[in-house]
């Protein structure tokens, strides 16, 4: 297995590993978690997926088995800006609450969003957190390159069990919510402390 980032600069370098990585999203948050989202030729995409955004692909031979994307909070594209603060400003319609953070949400560029977190339901549970490390490795090395300090993401209530697995540093940067499927909460999590 191989990790990749790829942006709209590099993506022709790579085949079709960029829109395999918008196929295995449709598998996993449409197919799989019954999540309404916009998909159009077998992929899944949304109004952040903009040149502004990098991919991360964990794959092997073309077949994209974990992917997360990377979006500065400066980010800009009509009225989107990111998901988080979006969502902060009632711009998403309520599909995620307002008050999912404490404080406002920043626009800083050595803050980036990471969201479009996926695993392969196809991956056997023996290999999981061996992808699971790869991604979250690739994740931090791609957000560095870009000049980030810090991630902010909407995780899984059970998130400090797993971050601390994975051996990220992050903290609560808003209240525990039920978002579609179950209970999720905000998070920031440091880039500057170091991986295990």
């Amino acid at each position: 297995m191989q990790t990749t980032t790829l942006s709209f600069a590099n993506m022709h370098n790579h085949g079709e590993l960029f829109a395999n990585i918008f196929r295995a999203r449709r598998q996993s948050f449409i197919v799989q978690n019954r999540w309404e989202l916009p998909e159009a030729l077998g992929m899944e995409f949304d109004q952040y997926d903009t040149p502004q955004s990098r991919w991360i692909a964990v794959h092997d031979d073309g077949q994209v088995h974990a992917g997360v994307r990377l979006t500065p909070s400066t980010a800009r594209c009509g009225i989107y800006s990111y998901m988080i603060r979006d969502a902060q400003k009632g711009t998403l319609g309520g599909s995620i609450p307002q008050e999912l953070l404490w404080d406002p949400a920043p626009v800083d560029p050595q803050v980036w969003e990471s969201s479009r977190v996926f695993v392969s339901h196809e991956i056997p549970m023996q290999d999981r957190r061996k992808v699971h490390f790869q991604l979250v490795e690739a994740m931090v090395r791609s957000a560095r390159d870009q000049g980030a300090t810090r991630l902010l993401a909407i995780s899984a209530a059970s998130w400090p069990r797993w971050y601390r697995r994975c051996g990220l540093v992050a903290q609560a940067i808003g209240p525990v919510m039920f978002i579609g499927d179950g209970d999720y909460q905000c998070v920031s999590i440091d880039l500057m402390a170091k991986l295990h």
